[in-house]
């Protein structure tokens, strides 16, 4: 994976004190390519090929065993990319300091691209941009097979009965969720890609990292068109803003959703 010469991404730490500037390489379409391939492959991997051969050797009837297959892999593929983070970070900046780990993925509050104010009433943009991530959810979407929805799992009376008391595999869910919406996807799309593909797409970088998130869902392909539309709620607004708890803070909102969902489940 190459770079170009690299820019210098200057951060503020706060509403009046400017933190340390951390150079940011730009990647070229190549190194693009590389990182999403190292999220793609491994996870369509994890949930086409692992987890069915898993699912066999796994207790339960009907649907259960793919299930418990599938949240396991997907959870394992998700904590590999925030190791992946890691690893790219570290070697690009030398270092894992907060300090410099902050800039680098873009994890500082909010800045308004028009008056400069940094956090503070800046955060109000959360309100309508988790309710249209919510307006999206009722969209029009491919059919998802049976066995690989979460969602209607859960609703039918095989999940009641599978999450009732299931106190361990509520654990596994919640740490797939956080590294899903948290420490993962958005951590590797919108806060180590996103600030380093201006130099590959110019200021279309929004976009195409929101095309080539949507693409990463190979793993569950029938979610790629209603992804295609958080390029606008989440892509965009991570790069106006400049901070990728945007993205962490609206993706998330569905993980919260369907951890309370689920907490009902289990009680």
């Amino acid at each position: 994976m190459s770079t170009s010469p690299a820019t210098t991404d200057a951060v503020a730490g706060s509403a009046d004190t400017a933190a340390p500037a951390v150079v940011i390489p730009q990647l070229r379409p190549r190194g693009v390519a590389a990182v999403w391939a190292a999220a793609a492959v491994p996870m369509a991997t994890l949930a086409w090929l692992v987890a069915p051969a898993v699912a066999g050797h796994l207790s339960g009837t009907g649907r259960v065993p793919m299930v418990k297959a599938l949240i396991t892999c997907l959870t394992i593929g998700l904590i590999w990319q925030f190791v992946l983070v890691a690893i790219l970070v570290g070697r690009e900046q030398g270092t894992l300091r907060w300090a410099v780990v902050r800039d680098a993925l873009w994890l500082h509050s909010p800045r308004s691209p028009r008056s400069g104010r940094v956090g503070g009433r800046v955060w109000l943009i959360l309100i309508p941009l988790i309710a249209l991530f919510g307006c999206e959810q009722f969209s029009p979407s491919l059919p998802t097979p049976a066995n690989r929805d979460l969602g209607m799992f859960l609703g039918s009376d095989a999940g009641h009965a599978f999450m009732h008391g299931a106190w361990g595999w509520y654990g596994v869910l919640l740490t797939c969720w956080v590294f899903n919406t948290v420490l993962g996807e958005e951590l590797l799309f919108r806060g180590y890609l996103l600030p380093r593909m201006n130099g590959a797409c110019g200021r279309w970088d929004w976009l195409v990292n929101g095309v080539i998130f949507a693409c990463y869902h190979l793993h569950e392909p029938w979610i790629i068109p209603s992804a295609l539309m958080d390029t606008f709620v989440v892509a965009y607004p991570t790069k106006r803003y400049r901070s990728a708890w945007i993205g962490i803070a609206v993706h998330s909102s569905q993980s919260v959703f369907f951890a309370i969902i689920a907490l009902t489940l289990v009680r």
